[in-house]
């Protein structure tokens, strides 16, 4: 199967990146070699780590990047006429390091690292911003869910609570953090994320009667289907199911009321049954401190929605990009960096390393400026090659960023396993 040409990026950016270039091809500095870094001034408010997505998604947008005709007729006006012939061969060809996805983050994590002239870098800025803001404000808030549940797996199922190409981003990015599935099929269809579903109250409300819903999904989908149990009454449903399916039953699954108390209610009702394998999935606007509050209910899984993809709170990580460097007059980088108040950003490319002790446990996270921190033995590097010459040469599959995530977690300290608001679990250290 041929693979469809991705369509253009070129216009996922913001006006004044356009008339920057016009102006600094102007002044003759367009082609100055610059660095830029995509980094966190802080955490979200209260949160004690964050998780990095989106990097994927942001390879394929630089690749992407072009402006084809129908982009140039719409930048008519604009920008002027000359600028409009610089575009249509527009072509990023420098080099991006950044963290792998899947990575936990701290305050000034250079989580990207774009070299190449400002003309190219500069451009980029908007789309990057866009991707990592929202896919790691999602994974970030995720992950949280999935620290607090444990072994107990996590759907996402909030496609119906944002816009819809939001949906497949926020799937994606949930499935990084550790979600086993999702509720969206252009997720899976794109991405090769498991989905899952099986009915909602309609199919209850369509059928003359409850026991014939159920009959009729039991038909189709077989007995290890998950029945929806509180359309009215949760003990009648139940009792009904396994009637329906017998006590092979897959699972029960309860959208409503005070779930610690129905589950409990529930499980001692199948078990009574002798449905002692039949599950119990729990839903209604969990985020993560509802799902800890679960923890010692009879709960074997959670469909999480409208918390997840609206970042549990922190729908954004506040992510900047900006220039650290410059060509200077000379030849050589020049270090530049903006010192408005309470916006300062750190001169100079930046190299990270994960600190961590004799036992493994991450200490601090240490940024090099200028040059890569020394290893004392027991650190880990974090920057990886992402793009080379224009080429994307580091692309991970998901699998590989998920494995990449329950890593950089399971390293941290286990105040990170804490769901009240707190400071970053491990330190921001500068090295120069």
């Amino acid at each position: 199967m041929t693979t469809p040409p991705r369509a253009s990026t070129a216009l996922l950016t913001d006006h004044y990146e356009l008339t920057m270039v016009q102006a600094a091809r102007q002044s003759g500095t367009a082609d100055r070699r610059a660095v830029f870094e995509l980094f966190p001034r802080r955490l979200p408010t209260g949160r004690r780590y964050g998780v990095v997505a989106g990097v994927g998604r942001a390879l394929d947008a630089i690749e992407a990047f072009r402006f084809d005709a129908a982009a140039l007729t719409a930048l008519e006006g604009v920008v002027d006429p000359d600028m409009l012939d610089w575009l249509a061969s527009y072509r990023f060809s420098g080099d991006v390091w950044g963290y792998a996805e899947g990575e936990a983050y701290f305050p000034h994590s250079p989580l990207l690292v774009v070299e190449g002239t400002f003309a190219e870098a500069v451009l980029l800025e908007t789309v990057l911003l866009s991707i990592y803001n929202h896919d790691s404000a999602i994974a970030s808030a995720a992950s949280r869910m999935t620290l607090a549940a444990g072994d107990r797996p996590c759907i996402e199922m909030g496609s119906r609570r944002t816009h819809e190409e939001a949906a497949v981003a926020a799937a994606r990015a949930a499935y990084v953090a550790g979600f086993d599935a999702t509720s969206n099929l252009a997720a899976r269809a794109r991405h090769g994320v498991p989905s899952a579903g099986t009915a909602a109250h309609s199919f209850t409300l369509l059928h003359d009667s409850e026991a014939d819903a159920f009959r009729a999904q039991v038909q189709t989908l077989g007995v290890g289907t998950t029945l929806l149990v509180d359309t009215y009454d949760v003990a009648e449903a139940v009792a009904l199911a396994v009637e329906v399916a017998g006590t092979g039953l897959g699972a029960v699954r309860l959208d409503s009321g005070d779930l610690g108390e129905v589950a409990r209610e529930v499980r001692a009702q199948l078990d009574g049954l002798g449905a002692t394998g039949t599950r119990i999935v729990v839903t209604s606007d969990l985020d993560e401190h509802a799902i800890a509050a679960l923890a010692a209910a009879p709960v074997d899984a959670y469909g999480v929605g409208t918390q997840l993809v609206t970042g549990s709170g922190h729908p954004t990580c506040g992510f900047v990009y900006k220039i650290v460097a410059r060509e200077g007059d000379d030849g050589e980088l020049v270090s530049v960096a903006k010192k408005s108040h309470n916006k300062l950003s750190i001169g100079g490319r930046k190299y990270a390393l994960r600190r961590r002790g004799p036992s493994g446990v991450a200490e601090a996270e240490v940024v090099g400026i200028g040059e890569a921190p020394v290893d004392d033995g027991n650190d880990r590097p974090l920057l990886v090659r992402l793009v080379e010459g224009g080429e994307v040469v580091g692309r991970a599959t998901l699998e590989e960023a998920r494995a990449r995530h329950r890593a950089s977690v399971a390293e941290l300290p286990r105040a990170i396993t804490m769901m009240s608001a707190g400071e970053p679990v491990i330190p921001t250290v500068f090295e120069q």
